[in-house]
C-alpha cells in the first residue's frame, strides 16, 4: 500500500548554546506531573527503553526511512517491533534496520533534543515539554510535543518517512492490565489516536511506586498532516481492545504508531506530534475527587490539543526565548557549571507537582515525594523546592503552602504546629507520615511565607493565614531555640536532639514573622519578635561554637553541618546572624569536601546537592561559591546511578543513595535568587 503522505513543514530551528547541559543521569523527554514522566536513563537513545521516572518501561520507539533504508533513533527494539514496521510502510520485503549514529544530545530547561546520522539525512529529534512558568495556559496544558527535522547532507534529494510510537504502558499501572485503544478525528481536524484502561479505578490508589491507570493517554497529529496511524502487530480496526501479552524482551503493552512521509532536500523540512493526558480527575483532597485545573478551568483535552497545535510555533518559540534567558541568568549569577546545574532541575522539578483548585477555587500546587515515602505535599519537600517558584511564579508557591494552611485552620490538624503533609500521592486527605517534625515544618511555613511577601512587595497572603503563622510562631518561642529530640528535613539521617541548624530555622522563622509583622503595621508584635530572635541568634553563637566553625548540635563538640537555613537571613536581609558567621562556616566547609560535594554533617559521608547550593549561597565571593558548586556539577556529570536527578549521594562515589526525580532540586535556583533579591 502507498501513502503520499506530507506534513506541514515549518522553518524553525532552535539556536541552542553550546553551553546547555549534554550529560545527565537521566534525560526529561515527557515532564508535567508525577504520573505523566517519561525519561531516557541512558546517553543515547537507542540503548534501551525509555521509563517513567520510576523506572517503569513506558517505551517511545522512532525510525526514519532514508531511501527504503530503517534507521531506528529511538528506543531499544526489538525483533517482533521491527518486523511490524512493514504494516505502515510500501514495501514487501522489509529492509535489515541499522541503528542511527546519535551525534549529539543537549538539554535545556523546556526541551530535549537529540541528533542524529541517517545516511544521506541529518536528523533532529526534539523534546519539548513547554513548562513555562511565566504562562499559564501553556505551563498547565498536559501537552508535550515531538518534533522530528530532517535534512539532507549530502546535496541530494531523499526518499524520507518517519514512524513514531507510544506504548500503552504510559496509561497502566502494570503491562498486564487491558487497554481500549481508538482512533478519532476531532470537530478541529486533528487526527487522534486515544488509549487507556478498560477498568478505569479512577484514584483507587495511593502509594510511591505507582504508575496512573486511569485517564486516557493521546497521540494527536495536526490538521491537515496525511498521516498514517495504526496498532503494531494488531490486525484490527479501531477501536480495539487488548489483554495484552507483555512483550518478553521489553515488557510492554502495544505500541500506537504514527507513520509520516517527507522528501528531504538541503533545506530542513520540521514536523511534530503531540502526546497528551487527561488524568480526568487528579487529586483526592479530604474526600473530593479533582480534576486536573485546566479541566477546572472549563477547558477540554480535545481543546488543549488543538490548542497546542495552533500554537506550536509560538510556543516553540517561546521555550527557546526562556531556556536560553534561564542560562543566561543562572549564569550571570552563579556561573556555567551552576547555570547547567539549574537546567537540569528546572523540569524535574516542577514535574513532582499537580496543578488543581481546591472547592473553593484556590490554587493548590501538591508535590509527590517521589521515591521518598509518596507523600502529597510535604511541607519540608516545599521548603527546598521553594526558590524556583519564588523566582518565577510565586502563586505556585502559595498553592503549596495553602493546603496545609486550610488542614490547621479547618480544625481538622489541631496540633499547635504545623503538619507534615496532607497524605499520601494523590490522595491528600491528611497526613499519613508517621511523626511530626514540629520545628522543621513550623519554621518552614512562616519563612516561606515571608518569602512570599518579599516577592510579592507585601504581606497580604500573611494576612490571611496570620492566626495559624501566629500559633505556629508562640510554638517556635518556646520550643524552637534548643530542639529536643525530633525529625528534621534530613530525616534519613535520624533523630537529633539540640540540632543546631534547626535551631538556626526557628530563629529564622521567629525573626519571618517579624518582618510579617512589621509589614502588617503590628509595630510592637515586629518589635518584640525581632528582639527575641536577635537575642536567639547572640545565644546561638555561644552555644553553637566549636573555634573555627559551628557545631552539629548544641552538645556535641568536634563535629560540624551544613547550615544551610541561614541562607533565608542573607537573602531575606533579617540581618539576625553577622556575616562572620557565614564567613567562619564557609571557610571550615571548604576543608571538608570530598571529589562529589560536601557531606551534610560529620555523621556521614553522604550529602543533599539542594543543601549545598544554599549553603554555598552564605558565601561572599565567586571563588568560595565555585569551589562549593564545582563538585556537584561533578556529581550530575559523572554519577554512575542512572535515573531523574537524585538529591542525596555519596560524595566519595557519586551513587545515588536514595530519592530520585524529586522537586527539591528546584533548591538548585537559590542563586539566582539572591541575585534577584
Amino acid at each position: 500500500m502507498k501513502y503520499n503522505i506530507l506534513l506541514p513543514v515549518f522553518l524553525l530551528f532552535s539556536v541552542i548554546s553550546t553551553a546547555q547541559l549534554k550529560k545527565a543521569p537521566a534525560y526529561p523527554l515527557i515532564t508535567h506531573d508525577p504520573y505523566f514522566s517519561i525519561w531516557s536513563f541512558a546517553d543515547d537513545l537507542t540503548s534501551g527503553s525509555t521509563k517513567h521516572w520510576t523506572g517503569a518501561d513506558q517505551p517511545l520507539t522512532g525510525w526514519v526511512v532514508v531511501d527504503k533504508q530503517f534507521f531506528r533513533i529511538m528506543g531499544k527494539g526489538n525483533k517482533g517491533q521491527e518486523d511490524s514496521l512493514s504494516q505502515g510502510f510500501a514495501t514487501e520485503n522489509l529492509p535489515p534496520v541499522a541503528v542511527a549514529k546519535q551525534t549529539d544530545v543537549t538539554v535545556t530547561a523546556t526541551r530535549t533534543i537529540y541528533r542524529y546520522t541517517c545516511g544521506g539525512v541529518n536528523v533532529q529529534l526534539q523534546f519539548t515539554s513547554p513548562l513555562l512558568l511565566n504562562n499559564w495556559a501553556v505551563l498547565t496544558r498536559p501537552v508535550s510535543y515531538i518534533t522530528v527535522t530532517l535534512q539532507s547532507n549530502d546535496g541530494k534529494e531523499h526518499d524520507a518517512e518517519v514512524i513514531l510510537g507510544v506504548s500503552t504502558n504510559v496509561a497502566v499501572n502494570k503491562p498486564d492490565q487491558e487497554v481500549k485503544a481508538e482512533k478519532l478525528v476531532t470537530a478541529d481536524g486533528l487526527q487522534v489516536l486515544k488509549a487507556g484502561t478498560t477498568t478505569q479505578p479512577v484514584l483507587q490508589k495511593r502509594g510511591d511506586d505507582l504508575r496512573i491507570d486511569w485517564g486516557y493517554m493521546y497521540i494527536a497529529a495536526p490538521k491537515g498532516s496525511n498521516v498514517y496511524q495504526y496498532i503494531a502487530n494488531a490486525d484490527t480496526e479501531f477501536p480495539v481492545v487488548i489483554k495484552p501479552l507483555p512483550d518478553q524482551q521489553t515488557g510492554t503493552n502495544f505500541i500506537l504508531r504514527t507513520s509520516s512521509r517527507i522528501k528531504t532536500n538541503s533545506k530542513p523540512q520540521e514536523q511534530f506530534l503531540m502526546l497528551g493526558y487527561d488524568d480526568v480527575y487528579s487529586i483526592q483532597y479530604f474526600k473530593k475527587n479533582l480534576p486536573p485545573v485546566w479541566r477546572a478551568e472549563g477547558r477540554t483535552i480535545e481543546k488543549e490539543l488543538a490548542k497546542a497545535a495552533a500554537d506550536y510555533k509560538s510556543v516553540m518559540q517561546q521555550c527557546i526565548a526562556f531556556d536560553q534567558k534561564l542560562y543566561a541568568d543562572a549564569k550571570n549569577a552563579g556561573g556555567e557549571k551552576y547555570a547547567q546545574l539549574c537546567v537540569a532541575a528546572y523540569r524535574q522539578s516542577i514535574a513532582a507537582h499537580k496543578i488543581v483548585k481546591d472547592p473553593q477555587g484556590e490554587l493548590l500546587f501538591l508535590s509527590k515525594e517521589n521515591y521518598s515515602n509518596g507523600s502529597i505535599n510535604t511541607v519540608d519537600v516545599t521548603y527546598p523546592s521553594a526558590p524556583l517558584y519564588l523566582l518565577y511564579n510565586p502563586e505556585l508557591l502559595k498553592g503549596m503552602l495553602t493546603g496545609i494552611f486550610y488542614y490547621s485552620e479547618s480544625g481538622k490538624f489541631t496540633k499547635p504546629f504545623a503538619a507534615h503533609d496532607l497524605g499520601t500521592y494523590p490522595l491528600a486527605n491528611g497526613q499519613t507520615y508517621g511523626e511530626d517534625m514540629p520545628v522543621e515544618e513550623s519554621g518552614n511555613m512562616i519563612i516561606l511565607t515571608a518569602a512570599i511577601a518579599k516577592a510579592e512587595k507585601n504581606a497580604n497572603y500573611a494576612k490571611k493565614h496570620w492566626k495559624a503563622l501566629s500559633t505556629w510562631v508562640q510554638f517556635l518561642s518556646r520550643d524552637g531555640f534548643d530542639p529536643a529530640n525530633q525529625l528534621c528535613t534530613d530525616d534519613f539521617a535520624g533523630h537529633l536532639a539540640r540540632n543546631t541548624n534547626l535551631s538556626v530555622k526557628a530563629i529564622v522563622g521567629i525573626g519571618c514573622y517579624a518582618m510579617l509583622a512589621d509589614m502588617l503595621k503590628e509595630k510592637d508584635t515586629a518589635a518584640k519578635y525581632r528582639a527575641m530572635a536577635k537575642d536567639m541568634a547572640a545565644k546561638w553563637m555561644q552555644m553553637a561554637d566549636d573555634g573555627d566553625h559551628y557545631a552539629l548540635t548544641f552538645s556535641d563538640k568536634n563535629t560540624w553541618s551544613q547550615k544551610y537555613n541561614l541562607a533565608w537571613d542573607k537573602i531575606l536581609g533579617l540581618n539576625l546572624f553577622p556575616a562572620e558567621v557565614y564567613e567562619k562556616e564557609i571557610k571550615y566547609y571548604l576543608t571538608k569536601q570530598n571529589t562529589y560535594g560536601l557531606p551534610l554533617d560529620s555523621r556521614k559521608t553522604y550529602t543533599k546537592s539542594d543543601w549545598i547550593v544554599w549553603t554555598a549561597t552564605l558565601a561572599n565571593n565567586a571563588a568560595d561559591f565555585d569551589a562549593l558548586i564545582n563538585p556537584v556539577y561533578t556529581y550530575l556529570t559523572e554519577t554512575p546511578t542512572r535515573v531523574p536527578l537524585s538529591d542525596w549521594h555519596e560524595t566519595t562515589n557519586a551513587k545515588q543513595v536514595g530519592f530520585q526525580a524529586r522537586s527539591v532540586v528546584g533548591g538548585y535556583f537559590m542563586k539566582m535568587l539572591e541575585g534577584k533579591w
